[in-house]
């Protein structure tokens, strides 16, 4: 029948895995049959055709360039964070001059803002890792009892296969002993057949000489 699977193992019950030279023959059927084994059809037909740039951005389609064509790393550039005043042709221009203080501002800007985020951190940051590792404690917990449950089938699988596997197995013993005790049953009826044909053809051997004489001792 198509879609049948032929059992012919019970690793439960069957010996001899251990003795010299099982293993190694049974990896070379493997590798024999993985080197004749020709896939008739593609498996993954029913998933959709892959899409491999669908998260790409452009950031990471550069950084995936950069690293094909073996470039270095771009250093992390700090021109942000430099004060500079303004080029030596452009000491007297007012312009430039506005341009450094702007940038300065910006600069005692995010100085500021980066104090407010420590003294928020300060005041509130234990609480908030407190409650991320309450949250992470929970999810290493979830998945904890999720893993136990997985081990659980698991064990009651293997335990329903050893199960099944020894209650067969001492079937096919009590019928490999029934077919033997048949077997010799057979062969000694064979014999005792062989031996009445046997003894059957001597009969007719002495009753065919018994003939013959008294034909001689008639003539």
């Amino acid at each position: 029948m198509a879609g049948e699977v032929v059992v012919d193992a019970l690793p439960y019950f069957d010996q001899g895995y251990d003795d010299p030279g099982v293993k190694e023959a049974a990896i070379a059927l493997v590798e024999e049959e993985t080197r004749r084994y020709r896939p008739t059809k593609n498996y993954l037909d029913y998933l959709p055709n892959p899409n491999y740039h669908a998260f790409e951005t452009e950031i990471i389609k550069n950084e995936m360039e950069r690293v094909q064509a073996r470039l270095p790393m771009d250093m992390m550039s700090m021109k942000r964070y430099e004060l500079p005043t303004p080029p030596a042709g452009k000491m007297t221009d007012i312009t430039a001059w506005q341009e450094c203080v702007d940038n300065s501002q910006a600069q005692l800007e995010h100085q500021s803002l980066r104090i407010l985020n420590l003294e928020l951190m300060s005041e509130y940051g234990s609480a908030a890792w407190r409650s991320y590792n309450s949250v992470v404690g929970s999810m290493i917990e979830q998945a904890q009892k999720q893993l136990q449950e997985l081990r659980k089938k698991i064990q009651e699988i293997n335990w329903q296969r050893k199960t099944e596997q020894t209650q067969a197995g001492e079937k096919l013993r009590d019928l490999e002993t029934s077919w033997v005790g048949l077997v010799s049953k057979n062969y000694e009826i064979e014999r005792a057949c062989a031996e009445l044909e046997k003894e059957i053809q001597e009969e007719d051997q002495k009753q065919a000489r018994r003939g013959r004489k008294r034909l001689r001792d008639d003539s």
